[in-house]
């Protein structure tokens, strides 16, 4: 297991994050690159725990994400298993077992302060949060991809299912996009990875 976390997670991490998922009985699951979600958790029908977590993330993002579902875990042996998933104890259990690691050995001096303003108050996902995403954005292999903020206004873009879309004004934080097929509006993210078509 420490070979598998010393690819996927910062090196200075790596004997920390075994003792965790040791002391909490974990099976750790990695898995090709799903769209919609970086990882989970869940408690299986025989009782065990398991996370799964895409294997494509950079090692900064995959190290977020896995202290993210390990929290889940830790907060419901905790508190119990009725409290909100992304409610006040999964934050503050976060918050406890992240804390340690935002430091220079484990993440890079750029995403420190980005980090420690995350998690005053941690967001449901990493990618909910903008500053923290484009931050982690950085660390990943280069692609074709654009982001929604940089479509230009009535410009189109493809999604990753082949869906099209025109992009929008910005409403708060989120731009209205048109789907071209049906005409129906929806929000994305200014940081959502798209297709510029043009």
């Amino acid at each position: 297991m420490i070979e598998v976390l010393s690819k996927y997670i910062p090196g200075a991490a790596v004997a920390t994050v075994f003792e965790l998922i040791k002391q909490n009985d974990v099976t750790l699951k990695i898995v090709d690159q799903r769209v919609t979600r970086h990882g989970d958790y869940r408690r299986t029908n025989q009782g065990q725990h398991q996370i799964t977590i895409n294997t494509s993330s950079n090692k900064y993002r995959f190290f977020v994400t896995l202290i993210h579902e390990l929290a889940h875990l830790v907060a419901f042996k905790k508190f119990g298993r009725y409290i909100k998933p992304h409610g006040k104890e999964w934050k503050l259990t976060f918050q406890q077992l992240m804390l340690p690691y935002i430091n220079p050995q484990v993440f890079p001096s750029e995403l420190l302060p980005i980090l420690a303003l995350h998690f005053k108050n941690p967001k449901a996902s990493s990618d909910t949060d903008t500053a923290l995403s484009l931050a982690l954005k950085k660390f990943d292999p280069e692609n074709d991809k654009n982001y929604v903020f940089e479509i230009p206004d009535g410009g189109v873009f493809r999604l990753y299912n082949g869906k099209l879309f025109k992009r929008g004004n910005k409403r708060v934080k989120r731009y209205e996009c048109v789907e071209i097929s049906t005409g129906k509006i929806y929000l994305f993210q200014p940081n959502a990875e798209v297709e510029l078509i043009t």
